[in-house]
């Protein structure tokens, strides 16, 4: 299944105005269990640092966690990145009419992205599973970021990650090049690219996998099947929400052996 022109038809009516575009980032800070993640890791890992930041947001798509950080660190400097010019034009306008200074937009292909000055910290969320050239881009990063900086990535897991139940079945999602990563794997590939230290746990335990369903599965289906759908997706998250967000807390708990999502930290660490 093709979600990227249904997620581009419910963005279209979030994004009309900047009042709707901070509602349709709450939305997702509520709804999306990854969303959770990222943001308790970025809070962790900005722990008793300066607040002059330099920031890839790499892959920003609709720019939710460059308006995070933007709102909770103001003081960081943040490079959104997008190959997507429509994404990045309509991210645009919005950071301009908030005063957003401290977010520059560019569109980049991550396999042929080279920084200008080094980032103290690279986030990439639910992008590495659509580029086929994933080397490249750990590269890239590698190169990219200061010494003592960390990469912070969200990817689906080998353990059926883009709904893969077994061999030679179709992902849900057929935007992916991959239906998930090898835990051992992305480690090897990330120490192989540069870095010194690399860390991964399993996000999307039992309690995610069904917020997921809940969530993203679900309604995703409903509005491929008929437009008509749309208008039913008020009424269908505000009875799911309390659900969704108890769900999303207990795997935010939860240390799981194993789970369909992967939460990778890479640290570049200083020499000498």
């Amino acid at each position: 299944m093709h979600y990227d022109p249904i997620k581009n038809r419910l963005s279209a009516l979030f994004t009309r105005t900047p009042f709707l575009r901070k509602v349709f980032y709450r939305i997702l800070d509520l709804m999306l269990l990854r969303s959770w993640h990222i943001r308790r890791e970025i809070r962790a890992w900005s722990f008793g640092r300066t607040p002059d930041q330099h920031v890839l947001d790499a892959g920003t798509g609709y720019g939710q966690y460059s308006w995070f950080m933007t709102r909770k660190f103001p003081n960081w400097s943040i490079l959104a990145v997008d190959i997507n010019p429509d994404q990045l034009e309509e991210c645009r306008r919005f950071f301009e009419v908030q005063g957003c200074e401290k977010v520059a937009l560019r569109q980049a292909d991550l396999t042929r992205f080279t920084a200008e000055d080094p980032f103290d910290l690279i986030i990439s969320v639910d992008v590495m599973e659509h580029i086929e050239d994933d080397n490249a881009v750990f590269r890239n990063f590698c190169s990219s970021l200061r010494e003592g900086g960390m990469l912070l990535i969200s990817t689906p897991s080998d353990r059926g990650g883009s709904d893969v139940h077994g061999e030679g079945d179709a992902s849900f999602i057929g935007e992916h090049v991959r239906d998930g990563y090898n835990v051992e794997a992305i480690a090897n590939q990330l120490r192989n690219a540069g870095f010194d230290e690399v860390s991964v746990r399993y996000s999307y335990g039992p309690a995610g996998k069904i917020s997921w369903v809940l969530t993203m599965k679900i309604p995703m289906r409903l509005a491929g099947t008929s437009r008509l759908f749309l208008l039913l997706f008020p009424f269908y998250f505000a009875v799911i929400l309390p659900v969704c967000m108890l769900l999303n807390h207990l795997d935010l708990k939860m240390n799981y052996s194993s789970g369909t999502g992967l939460i990778v930290r890479a640290f570049k660490t200083p020499k000498g």
